[in-house]
């Protein structure tokens, strides 16, 4: 009996082999097919730089800042069957970026040209006295990293330590909300724009913010192949919370009827009142990387070590914070035990800062080569993809990033940012013609 029942489930899975083949081998024909339209049609995207010089007097709070992102870089549109998996048509991502290249401090927006001329009316409409000019590619100066290269880069990428439900300490924790006076106010993006202007002739410090509305998608509990956005997994996120601080309550008044009833402790107020908020506005799925570029003679360790902590300030460790990933640094692959004990070489760093460099060039989080897709377990996937990390994508809403780019106040006096010096005025309307 036992031979025949082993005979039948051999037969069966020899029957169902094919089949089973025949769907792998669709779905990776598939994937295979979605990437190879989709890089044709990012490949005939035309990009422009532009490099944002604010006014020289900044009264507006990061409020101007998060009008602007909402307006001018939150696009979206349903695409159809023959666009999606014919054209290959994506969403359009920007980046928002902050660079010192010898110490002089740059705003850079980098978007497809397209929508070039709205991204200048929506910046004149919150800061009517900025300037806005298209420019070179400030990272085509550095040449490839490697042992005869005249540089040396190290970065790294950053992402949400805790769930992208819980915010970080923005702008309006600060107090800049209110629109307190110039002397008053405490602007958490003036140690980074310090920080940059104090590098030397020969260094360079990149900061860039990518962007794309939020498509992110998490797996729904209870379910298969069920998927929610970002919102519902905030939802959720907060009920898991506070789920062991409900229970049910008699009512007085009615013997044998309960109600729910919530009792969560003090403390986690801020927290979930933070995430709670957070979904009121829209949000963008967001990749961060970080770059220290030097000559090799001005390389300095200590500046390396100064721009990993550019996020701290930021930093609501009982809500969110920011943790520093794939850093291309010797320690780099030690999560696994192997590799904890063999650190990685030099040869393997200068691959690292190389590729590094090359996925800030691209602006690269979104739209990934071919090998993101696919994860393979240590100890095979230092042997199949050797120096080589997975990016992490969290979801942001506008008031984050509004805290994490916008420009300083006039507060700041660091001479390196430069700003429009001279008040624009219209004429005088009784001008004779």
């Amino acid at each position: 009996m036992i031979d025949l029942l082993i005979f039948w489930i051999y037969k069966i899975i020899l029957g169902l082999l094919p089949l089973a083949s025949v769907i792998i081998l669709a779905y990776t024909a598939h994937a295979f097919w979605l990437h190879y339209v989709r890089h044709n049609f990012i490949c005939g995207i035309e990009w422009v730089l532009l490099e944002i010089i604010p006014p020289r007097d900044v009264i507006r709070s990061p409020k101007a800042m998060e009008l602007f992102i909402t307006n001018a870089l939150y696009h979206t549109s349903q695409k159809g069957g023959l666009e999606t998996y014919w054209q290959g048509a994506v969403w359009f991502w920007f980046s928002l970026e902050i660079a010192s290249i010898d110490g002089q401090v740059h705003f850079y927006i980098r978007a497809p040209s397209r929508v070039k001329g709205l991204i200048e009316t929506q910046m004149y409409a919150q800061y009517p006295q900025a300037q806005i000019k298209v420019v070179e590619d400030y990272t085509l100066a550095v040449d490839k990293i490697s042992k005869d290269s005249a540089w040396n880069l190290w970065g790294s990428e950053f992402k949400l330590k805790k769930p992208d439900a819980y915010p970080i300490k923005t702008y309006i924790a600060f107090g800049l909300d209110d629109d307190p006076k110039e002397e008053l106010k405490v602007d958490p993006i003036s140690p980074v724009i310090e920080l940059f202007g104090s590098i030397k002739k020969g260094e360079q410090m990149w900061m860039q913010i990518v962007i794309t509305p939020s498509k992110k998608k998490y797996h729904t509990p209870g379910t298969w192949f069920k998927s929610h956005d970002w919102i519902k997994e905030a939802e959720l996120t907060i009920r898991k919370s506070l789920k062991e601080f409900t229970g049910a309550r008699s009512i007085a008044d009615k013997p044998g009827e309960f109600s729910t009833e919530i009792r969560s402790p003090v403390f986690l107020d801020s927290m979930v009142k933070g995430a709670a908020n957070k979904f009121l506005k829209v949000g963008f799925d967001t990749g961060i990387r970080i770059c220290y570029v030097a000559k090799k003679e001005a390389f300095n360790m200590s500046n390396r070590r100064n721009i990993r902590l550019i996020f701290r300030q930021y930093a609501a460790p009982f809500s969110n914070e920011f943790k520093r990933i794939n850093s291309t640094q010797a320690d780099a692959f030690s999560s696994n035990i192997f590799n904890s004990f063999f650190p990685a070489t030099k040869a393997t760093i200068m691959r690292l800062s190389n590729r590094m460099l090359d996925e800030y060039r691209e602006r690269e989080f979104f739209h990934p080569p071919m090998r993101h897709k696919i994860h393979i377990p240590w100890p095979l996937s230092p042997y199949i993809f050797p120096n080589f990390f997975h990016h992490h994508i969290s979801v942001l809403n506008t008031e984050e990033l509004a805290t994490l780019w916008h420009f300083p106040g006039q507060i700041l006096k660091v001479p390196t940012l430069e700003r429009i010096e001279s008040k624009e005025a219209s004429p005088p309307s009784n001008l004779p013609t």
